[in-house]
């Protein structure tokens, strides 16, 4: 359910791995593109997509009888897109998330969510996330991601349903962890933009991601996680790509804020919705409520909600208590 960037790399490694898959997009452009082109030339540009996918705009097409739904619409429109959709699953369906993101209105993760909508037991949900930028994916790089669901047999079902011989899933029942690694490394990857765009260099990137990891463990554990989580593929490897690459939206944002440009400017360099910069006051909501700190997703509020100078904001970071370095 989604026709944007991800969620067509997503259904080309499906595709791959054996399935028939039915892409849901608002728009007609692009369900076109795909069904007569086999392509999605807004987002893929050039790429040849699998003989087995189509695309629809009708949601109760695209959701007859399918028994494997996979969401990748913006963490902020899920609900309304969800409400819109309830009557058209099927009652036996595995709801997997592609989304990295809190919703802001209620602070759920986004498993939350689809079990709240849905009215269906966390058993049927799952979670993906992992170093999985869709335009390494889509030209079928080697790459490997966690899949997460509360009931291990739902999320080793998802990870086979994902197996190709270049896209490698491995699974977890630690379905907080999982989620709160994609919502936090967005942020820490904003934070590691605007490092680059200032003109830092690798020392300063490499502490700002170190501390990052520290940041979303620290959350992650008051939460119910497990520690081990956040130093796997939807921990620190996520963290490593999102942070690092081009070709991530939120590291995009962060570096056209720290050239200066405005949220405006920044959002549209982007290309796409940055859920880091919409999961930032629900995050620290939850922090707060748990008395935990977290100075790097605080520093990166002030620059989006309050406009202070990302020079400022750099040196604020630098500006700790001394502690012992684990605390």
């Amino acid at each position: 359910m989604g026709g944007g960037a991800w969620a067509t790399a997503c259904g080309q490694v499906l595709a791959d791995a054996g399935h028939n898959v039915v892409l849901w997009a608002r728009s007609e452009a692009v369900v076109n593109d795909i069904n007569e082109n086999k392509k999605n030339s807004k987002f893929h540009p050039g790429v040849k997509l699998s003989s087995r996918i189509s695309a629809t705009t009708s949601a109760q097409v695209a959701l007859d009888k399918k028994e494997l739904v996979f969401f990748a619409v913006p963490a902020q429109s899920l609900r309304e897109n969800l409400e819109a959709w309830q009557d058209f699953v099927s009652p036996t369906a595995v709801f997997v998330s592609l989304i990295k993101g809190i919703e802001n209105s209620s602070k759920m993760r986004i498993s939350e969510v689809l079990a709240d909508v849905l009215k269906c037991s966390e058993n049927r949900v799952a979670v993906v996330s992992g170093p999985n930028l869709a335009g390494e994916i889509i030209h079928r790089q080697p790459t490997a991601t966690t899949i997460a669901a509360a009931d291990e047999d739902v999320a080793a079902d998802v990870a086979n349903a994902l197996a190709t011989n270049y896209f490698r899933a491995f699974w977890t029942t630690d379905v907080i962890g999982t989620e709160l690694a994609g919502a936090v490394k967005n942020i820490v990857a904003i934070a590691n933009g605007i490092a680059v765009g200032l003109g830092l260099g690798e020392n300063t990137q490499s502490a700002l991601i170190t501390r990052g990891l520290a940041e979303m463990t620290r959350l992650g554990v008051a939460l119910g996680a497990k520690t081990e989580t956040f130093l796997g593929l939807a921990g620190i490897g996520d963290l490593i790509a999102t942070s690092q690459s081009p070709l991530s939206r939120n590291r995009t944002f962060g570096e056209a804020l720290g050239q200066g440009k405005t949220i405006e400017e920044a959002q549209l360099k982007a290309h796409g919705t940055v859920e880091g910069a919409m999961s930032l006051a629900p995050l620290l909501a939850i922090a707060a409520k748990y008395d935990l700190d977290m100075p790097i997703a605080a520093q990166v509020l002030r620059v989006i909600r309050d406009g202070d100078d990302a020079h400022d904001v750099m040196a604020a970071l630098l500006d700790q208590p001394i502690t012992a370095e684990n605390e």
